[in-house]
């Protein structure tokens, strides 16, 4: 296996090339001291974490262990999977240290140090947790937010918090605050993602007063302080009223660091470009990337990619394209990474469709296709919906193109999400989908509308009719159905390929 020193490892690190540092130990082991730059590839999720970090099989490797031997390994396993570009630190990290090198301990190193940054650069103000009781106590006008995961969430939580995970904030902080005179408290469990996440709705220019709650849910509880255990309270799953002045905040903040915007056309050339390292990442929160996503894409939502890279990221240098569905999310991401020295970071617009919810959808002026199936159609559908099959969407157009919006459903929302650039390339008006479906339309306790006659029996393509499901001639369908069964017996037989029995 190809070795290269720890002098000659620094100045690739350093020469702007594309590079995959993988660490081969066990996360203990890489957390007790480590490179800066290093990324956790255990030789025991090596299937898993390689196919995760290494987009291009092309790509130079270095990987790297304390002298014990898996970097060998798991090179001889990159090797083999077809990676062409493979080395050994020789000597390991004793050897990194030996040439004066810096180790560091700890997890997600880049992210960490970048929030710490951020706070001193900026001058994030932060409040004690004793400060903040005497707030909450009080009664004081302000809103709790907090940054991590709901499970994180959910497991415990500051007292009157509520969960918004930090990719959310900017795009959500209008509606939780809609007055300029609340004050806005960001917390996380320790340190970084309250200061990205402070610091971030401070970026995007809001009105209010924003601070980070030092050392979050453990500066709670050092304090003395308990935290509340199973809370549930989160934001509405519906676009915010005030999304609008989120784009304009978050175009703004993305623009100042730096980064490039491009479209779905924009995305498949990236993707096409054999010579570099692509990271496509949907920077949604992981309910909304299940319920329908970009194929390719990896979710990483926004504020926790931003606090841990080295998870989603492997390659130093490459690119990063990320998409949302409504220009804020992945605009926010996008400058943090930027200023974290990430140069070539993408914001995709119109890569995912725009969501709406059956309570927005109730108010809109839309027109509705239900691609469902044509006899599930008849038997319960959106009132004023009509009903398309993906083949035949070209008879429709007309009426898309007289449409201020069109939006998409089905039962679930799935069919209808990959439809949409198919619609798109029929009509220049705007096209979204049913978040969850017409399902989710019952669920919020509203009517569907029942027509048998609605599509009408010549119109039904997308099923082979039975005499019961027609409207006309039932008789004589029953008929030549049964005429149908007699003599299939017959052209079996003239068939001559089909031979049943022993």
């Amino acid at each position: 296996m190809r070795v290269v020193t720890a002098a000659t490892l620094r100045g690739w690190i350093e020469d702007g090339g594309e590079l995959a540092l993988l660490d081969a130990r066990e996360e203990g082991a890489f957390g007790a001291s480590h490179l800066f730059w290093a990324v956790p590839c255990p030789l025991s999720r090596r299937e898993m974490r390689a196919q995760a970090l290494l987009k291009r099989l092309a790509v130079r490797v270095v990987c790297v262990d304390d002298g014990a031997g898996e970097a060998g390994l798991l090179a001889a396993y990159l090797v083999g999977i077809g990676c062409t570009d493979v080395c050994v630190l020789e000597g390991g990290t004793a050897a990194w240290a030996a040439a004066g090198f810096v180790l560091f301990s700890g997890v997600n190193v880049p992210s960490k140090a970048f929030g710490e940054w951020v706070e001193h650069h900026y001058a994030t103000e932060s409040v004690d947790a004793a400060e903040l009781k005497s707030w909450i106590d009080s009664g004081r006008d302000m809103v709790v937010l907090d940054s991590r995961t709901f499970a994180e969430f959910h497991r415990m939580s500051i007292p009157s918090g509520v969960s918004v995970p930090g990719g959310e904030l900017v795009y959500r902080v209008g509606d939780l605050a809609p007055s300029e005179a609340t004050l806005v408290v960001v917390n996380c469990a320790g340190r970084t993602r309250s200061i990205m996440g402070a610091e971030s709705l401070r970026q995007a220019g809001i009105p209010n007063r924003v601070v980070a709650l030092r050392n979050g849910t453990m500066g709670w509880e050092l304090a003395g302080f308990a935290c509340e255990t199973g809370r549930t309270e989160t934001y509405s799953s519906s676009a915010p009223a005030s999304a609008e002045t989120a784009r304009l905040r978050a175009a703004r903040f993305a623009k100042r660091a730096g980064v490039r915007t491009t479209d779905a056309a924009g995305l498949a050339a990236l993707e096409a470009d054999p010579a570099r390292t692509l990271y496509v990442l949907d920077v949604r929160d992981p309910e909304a990337f299940e319920a329908w996503h970009r194929p390719g894409s990896v979710n990483a939502p926004g504020g926790q990619l931003v606090q841990a890279t080295d998870q989603w990221i492997g390659v130093r240098h490459a690119r990063v394209a990320l998409i949302d569905d409504d220009g804020v999310r992945a605009r926010m991401a996008g400058g943090w990474l930027r200023q974290m020295g990430f140069a070539d970071v993408y914001a995709v617009d119109g890569a995912l469709p725009r969501r709406v919810s059956a309570t927005e959808l109730a108010g809109l002026d839309a027109l509705v296709i239900d691609l469902q199936r044509s006899l599930a159609f008849r038997e319960g559908h959106i009132p004023g919906a009509v009903w398309g099959v993906r083949t035949r969407l070209r008879v429709l157009q007309a009426r898309m193109d007289a449409a201020t919006l069109v939006v998409l459903t089905c039962p679930d929302g799935a069919q209808a999400a990959r439809a949409v650039d198919e619609i798109r390339a029929l009509t220049r008006t705007p096209v979204a989908v049913l978040l969850g479906g017409t399902a989710a339309w019952r669920a919020a306790g509203m009517a569907l509308d029942t027509d048998r006659h609605n599509p009408g029996d010549d119109d039904c393509i997308d099923v082979h009719l039975r005499p019961y499901d027609r409207n006309d001639g039932i008789a004589a369908a029953m008929r030549d159905y049964l005429s149908w069964e007699i003599d299939l017996v017959g052209e079996i037989a003239k068939d001559g390929t089909v031979r049943f029995g022993m």
